[in-house]
């Protein structure tokens, strides 16, 4: 906000900026730095994965959420990732860090087949009531890692999700998303 009203010509402080957005209530958009802290209440589970042979599809599924910058904001981004084959199962998009996103793509990722285990961090959108039921209700054994270092089958798509560039257009009065590939990731 700073560098905006200086551009606009006005003398302004930093600290004056903050403060008086503060005493306005106006806070700044941004990507949360820690989405990953379990909610109230929510039952934690144990990590199973320790020292376990990854051998065939379909035996470890993980899912994780990572932020995608726009033009004006970012949007947050969700994938369900089989751990033997490395394909993306599902996939949403929300603009907000609600576990309704989650969920559908937990659903959208059921729809094509059932794990053993089901690997997530401990985010309060994966130790919600509404997501381990639902994974509890198809037999699947559901494993938590306290740390997000765990998960880097989710990463290494999130990588090439970052690569790209994703940039809001607008045009004809209204508003449209588009991918422009910077470089494609084949790796």
């Amino acid at each position: 906000m700073t560098a905006y009203l200086r551009r606009l010509g006005y003398a302004v402080n930093g600290k004056r900026v903050r403060r008086l957005m503060r005493l306005m209530g106006i806070q700044a958009i941004y990507p949360r730095r820690s989405s990953s802290a379990p909610g109230k209440g929510h039952k934690r589970y144990p990590y199973l994965l320790r020292n376990l042979p990854i051998t065939h599809v379909n035996q470890v599924w993980s899912a994780d959420i990572t932020y995608v910058p726009l033009l004006r904001g970012f949007m947050y981004l969700v994938a369900v990732i089989d751990w033997h084959s490395r394909f993306v199962l599902a996939w949403q998009l929300s603009n907000t860090l609600d576990g309704r996103f989650c969920l559908d793509a937990l659903r959208q990722a059921l729809s094509k087949g059932r794990p053993k285990i089901f690997n997530t961090d401990q985010g309060a959108q994966f130790t919600a009531d509404a997501f381990t039921a639902c994974l509890l209700a198809a037999n699947i054994q559901v494993s938590m890692d306290g740390r997000a270092l765990e998960n880097v089958f989710c990463e290494r798509p999130f990588h090439c999700c970052h690569s790209v560039h994703v940039q809001l257009l607008v045009g004809c009065g209204r508003r449209q998303s588009a991918l422009l590939p910077e470089r494609t990731c084949n790796e």
